[in-house]
């Protein structure tokens, strides 16, 4: 039976290290908003009011960005999955420029899809003012990561082998689609949704070109806090996005977990 190895103390010395240096930064941002006053530090004393204040001002943009971010994935899964399980089957030259077109989003800045956005749809006033405006940006984003992560998944040799048997049984494509290959890419499904989310409640450039003074996100709010406000104020935003953003991709990251468990048992 074997042992496990024990960590090299080298090694766990450099992961706190870097822990440290990431987490640090937020700690003391965290503690800014919790001050009377940053310049003084915990002589002038704790108190909640930058946490009433910013809730006050900005409380709207909680509700927003989380609704909007449920929304991206669930259109990344409506529009996402059939397209990867197209791009995995296809063997067409078309297909292969098409999947690498479609990661452009990626690699161009937000600034600038969120322009083209813009001259393209602006016109639509109705469209330009409403938060799906800004829904279509992030799908726009969001949509390569879902689809590499579940075409990937979709070209395991194993599933080919899986579909054909199902096909030779005489099921048809929703059959096959709907029970063999969709539950068997269920953990890159998974992996794909946080993915998304993750990305959309974070995502600051494109958001910050299409947003109007009605449709403010979460990134949006903390930037205008730091622009407008006092240091405290700003930081208290911060804290208020961990207080909101990180149960959430807790859970999320927890049934993630439990889903894996369950489809490797």
């Amino acid at each position: 039976m074997r042992t496990p190895r024990q960590v090299s103390p080298l090694l766990m010395l450099l992961t706190a290290l870097v822990a440290v240096f990431m987490l640090a930064p937020i700690a003391l941002s965290v503690l800014a908003g919790l001050v009377n006053n940053y310049s003084a530090g915990l002589k002038s004393g704790l108190t909640l009011r930058w946490l009433v204040e910013v809730w006050e001002l900005y409380g709207g943009t909680v509700a927003a960005s989380l609704l909007l971010a449920l929304l991206c994935v669930l259109g990344n899964l409506l529009l996402g999955i059939p397209c990867a399980y197209a791009l995995a089957r296809s063997r067409s030259r078309l297909a292969r420029v098409f999947e690498e077109l479609l990661t452009l989003p990626v690699a161009v800045p937000g600034l600038a899809t969120a322009l083209a956005l813009i001259l393209a749809y602006g016109q639509i006033s109705g469209f330009r003012q409403s938060f799906a405006f800004i829904l279509v940006g992030h799908m726009v984003f969001t949509l390569p990561f879902m689809v590499r992560t579940v075409s990937a998944a979709f070209r395991r040799p194993e599933l080919h082998s899986l579909e054909e048997a199902a096909r030779s049984l005489g099921a048809g494509f929703v059959q096959r689609f709907m029970g063999v290959l969709l539950p068997a890419v269920l953990p890159a499904v998974v992996a794909g949704c946080l993915m998304v989310f993750t990305l959309s409640v974070g995502e600051f450039n494109l958001t910050w070109m299409l947003h109007t003074p009605l449709t403010r996100t979460l990134p949006v709010g903390l930037a205008d806090s730091y622009a407008s406000m006092r240091l405290e104020i700003g930081s208290a935003y911060t804290l208020v996005f961990l207080l909101v953003i990180l149960p959430v991709l807790w859970g999320l990251q927890a049934a993630a977990t439990l889903i894996e468990k369950h489809h490797g048992s």
